[in-house]
């Protein structure tokens, strides 16, 4: 008999991603991750010593794949910060499961906006809109928030099926916002 192919914590991970990506979190479980490989949930769990230690990894897994997905690539018509606002609620729009897990789970349930601002990641976007906008740090901040908090509204009706994507639209709402946090700096 030929031996079993060893499965490594990447296909592991690789397979619980896609579920999470196509069912949502709450599918995720060793025996589904295991029916996804064609295993047994033995080199799951070898693997992953709890459930919630895969949970943790694919929740990393979604926020580095956000992150790469929402960072202006300097294409397009857009100025970056509109670009930046887009690509958010572009996400919601494409990747619902993905949404919800990183911004509808309790994950973050004792932090603030102004926590997710001061995170390190969030510093190149701060960079971002104080090079677009020619602002100071704090200026930024203040930038930032509007945007995300426009951006964060938009792509969660999206996830949730209260909206339908109209990339021209959204555009014009985010630019509106921007405009009137420019001005308000002014």
């Amino acid at each position: 008999m030929p031996p079993r192919p060893k499965v490594t914590r990447q296909m592991v991970l690789d397979a619980a991603f896609q579920l999470v990506r196509e069912e949502g979190a709450e599918a995720l479980s060793a025996r589904a991750v295991a029916a996804r490989l064609g295993c047994s949930t033995q080199p799951v769990m070898r693997n992953f010593a709890t459930v919630e230690a895969l949970r943790e990894a694919v929740y990393q897994m979604a926020d580095d794949y956000h992150t790469r997905r929402i960072m202006p690539r300097g294409r397009g018509s857009h100025d970056p910060l509109t670009e930046l606002g887009l690509n958010y609620v572009r996400f919601g729009a494409e990747e619902p499961q993905l949404f919800r897990l990183l911004f509808q789970t309790n994950k973050f349930g004792d932090h603030s906006v102004d926590d997710l601002i001061a995170d390190p990641q969030v510093g190149q976007m701060l960079a971002l809109v104080e090079d677009a906008a020619g602002c100071t740090r704090d200026q930024a901040r203040r930038t930032f928030k509007l945007l995300f908090v426009t951006a964060h509204g938009m792509a969660s009706l999206l996830a949730n099926n209260a909206m339908a994507y109209d990339e021209q639209e959204c555009t014009q709402m985010l630019a509106g916002a921007l405009t009137g946090a420019m001005s308000e700096e002014g």
